[in-house]
């Protein structure tokens, strides 16, 4: 017999880390190659895992709600076969041919080398404490990297489902112990030195949430996994980047007149509704290639500017949660690409049916406001980009119309548009021009644009 290891898939290149949300099969029950095993979920979209192979799923090394990184060992595929060595033997230097018994299958007796795999290093304290209090293969991970033993990991104050400890109580009991005199505190595997305290972690502590008082009559609702986190998705944003945000009106009466003459038509000739959301994005795509510096990111003191331009769209979830489908290359898809591909991906959002490189790689957001009648906003960045547009409601106003003749009023269908962008490498005049022409591009819509 062989074992195969099922690891934790990469999922989008800013998602380090998922949640065990329910395992389909139990151990012992025999799964086909490919065959879903197990669901797992993120900041940004639910995923399930397939087996890598057909056999009998011998072992679970995470329980559900267990925070699992990228690349960990997640559970055991036993398959017909000999000679095949797994992950974990790999890494540890054993193999089938020396008789070691692989650390996956439960060997008590490993190499403490630092070959060791995060698998096998999770497995060393037992799950459960004296008080029976539930530790997770992550925190026990952590707990061994920097020397915890039982008796301390009892004392930290787990701020998790019944009292758990979790990765963020964790990194506060590390920073606390890096911040005492080394005799204060059992060695860890790695010392650290005094002037490596992590000085963000003290800055945090600083800034503590105020009590609220719970009246008699009040409702209660617990925060869903999703909705914990966007909260701290935006909290981080706030406390990365220097918000600023520029607003300008947009008269978009010709391309609302156009679209009003052409939808039934596009309907039927393409299969497709025609949304405003596509035209406002081919707008957007434009004013990105004329000021490519709003298209970046910020690395430590390095400012990336972006290649591709990949356009998130934000969508409002049944669940009142939201979530952020991508367009990949948007700059290479006319209108009618544009229009199939936010009409797929709006759709599969609220069905939660987004595959993960769909949520991933963005490099500018924008966040249709209109869509609940608010005429503008200050949306908050979509870290790591620099920027983001929101697109308020279009409504008929009142405004000056310039003629060959002198101005007259007439009743136009106008708009804000409200852009935020990150300070540290994005100015007003940057910032104020870039949304200044994605005014200007919809003002200069052709209303006899052929479809």
């Amino acid at each position: 017999m062989a074992q195969v290891e099922i690891l934790l898939p990469k999922m989008g290149e800013s998602v380090t880390e998922a949640t065990i949300i329910e395992w389909l099969k139990n151990e012992g029950d025999r799964i086909e190659e490919d065959e879903f095993i197990v669901n797992i979920a993120t900041d940004k979209v639910d995923n399930e895992v397939p087996s890598p192979a057909e056999g009998v799923l011998v072992r679970k090394l995470f329980e559900k709600d267990d925070v699992v990184e990228v690349g960990q060992v997640i559970g055991i595929v036993e398959t017909e076969g000999e000679g095949t060595t797994t992950a974990a033997e790999v890494a540890s230097g054993h193999d089938a041919a020396s008789g070691n018994t692989s650390p996956a299958a439960g060997n008590a007796h490993v190499s403490h080398g630092n070959n060791v795999p995060e698998t096998v290093v999770a497995v060393r304290l037992s799950k459960n404490g004296p008080s029976g209090r539930f530790y997770s293969p992550l925190v026990r991970n952590m707990a061994q990297t920097e020397g915890i033993p039982m008796d301390e990991l009892e004392t930290i104050s787990g701020s998790g489902k019944e009292g758990r400890v979790t990765k963020k109580d964790m990194l506060d009991h590390i920073a606390g112990r890096l911040s005492k005199p080394a005799s204060a505190a059992p060695a860890p595997v790695h010392a650290a030195k005094p002037t490596d305290a992590p000085v963000p972690q003290v800055a945090k502590k600083q800034h503590k949430a105020p009590a609220v008082m719970v009246g008699p009559q009040d409702e209660i609702v617990e925060m869903d996994r999703m909705r914990k986190l966007i909260a701290e998705h935006m909290v981080n944003s706030v406390q990365v980047a220097p918000h600023v945000t520029s607003f300008v009106e947009a008269d978009v009466t010709n391309l609302v007149m156009w679209r009003n003459k052409v939808k039934d038509e596009y309907l039927k000739r393409h299969g497709e509704k025609l949304t405003f959301t596509p035209i406002f994005i081919e707008a957007v795509v434009k004013s990105l290639k004329d000021f490519p510096g709003v298209n970046s990111s910020i690395d430590g003191d390095r400012i990336i500017i972006r290649k591709d331009i990949n356009i998130g769209m934000a969508a409002a979830l049944p669940s009142g949660n939201l979530i952020v489908p991508v367009i990949h290359q948007a700059d290479q898809l006319n209108l009618n690409g544009l229009t199939k591909r936010v009409n797929d991906l709006a759709g599969r959002a609220r069905n939660n049916r987004l595959k993960p490189e769909e949520i991933s790689g963005g490099t500018y957001t924008v966040s249709n406001v209109g869509t609940f009648g608010n005429v503008m906003g200050t949306p908050i960045i979509n870290q790591p980009q620099a920027a983001i547009l929101a697109l308020g409601a279009i409504r008929k106003k009142p405004a000056v119309v310039e003629t060959p003749y002198g101005d007259t009023i007439g009743i136009r269908h106008m708009m804000f548009l409200s852009h935020s962008y990150d300070h540290r490498n994005i100015d007003g005049a940057l910032g104020g021009s870039f949304v200044q022409r994605v005014a200007t591009y919809l003002e200069a819509f052709d209303p006899d644009r052929e479809i």
